[in-house]
């Protein structure tokens, strides 16, 4: 029993050491890097790293910001970084990123995957943190939960679901009966 004591306290005293390196290499908080240059050197020096390209004027980068930023206290084994994809036209030619936002999971310095847009997280601007954390879970964040399968949404009593009518490429409503030659 003594053994099992003294292990458990040994891989604590390890886990508290790795997770002050990690904090002194900026895990642990959300922030810009201010060039390619700069962004190199972070995915170098670091085995997890969540990449949020982003550009100021689109919205939905400010909506993936604010998950990110709680994520990245949470999830201390995982640098979380952002980058200007106006200050770095060659990385995002480099890395075809065509869609913002766009997350870049690098493991070991290699780009694992892409989270393009809002489609993986269940493709609505409302999505939850934790709907964020499981997808980032599936490459490079220790995640606690099951990963065969997302976390439910749930629905807000505010949503409402509204009928899109289908239309024709010149606008008009759809009609099964347009080739009867009315013309």
């Amino acid at each position: 029993m003594e053994r099992l004591r003294e292990r458990r306290l040994e891989a604590l005293k390890k886990w508290q050491h790795q997770k002050q390196e990690w904090l002194s290499k900026g895990h642990g908080e959300y922030r810009e890097v201010p060039s390619e240059k700069d962004f190199f050197t972070e995915v170098k020096d670091t085995e997890k790293v969540v990449c949020h390209f982003y550009r100021n004027s689109t919205f939905r980068c400010k909506i993936l910001d604010k998950h990110l930023a709680i994520l990245a206290k949470k999830h201390v084994e995982t640098k979380f970084i952002k980058l200007n994809v106006e200050k770095a036209p060659f990385l995002t030619e480099r890395l075809r990123i065509k869609i913002i936002p766009t997350l870049a999971l690098v493991l070991d310095g290699k780009t694992k995957e892409y989270v393009v847009g809002f489609t993986d997280l269940g493709n609505t601007d409302e999505f939850s943190t934790e709907m964020l954390e499981w997808r980032l879970g599936c490459a490079v964040i220790n995640y606690s939960g099951s990963l065969m399968e997302p976390p439910t949404m749930t629905q807000r009593s505010g949503t409402k679901i509204r009928h899109v009518e289908k239309k024709t490429i010149r606008g008009k409503a759809y009609d099964w009966d347009s080739d009867s030659g009315d013309d």
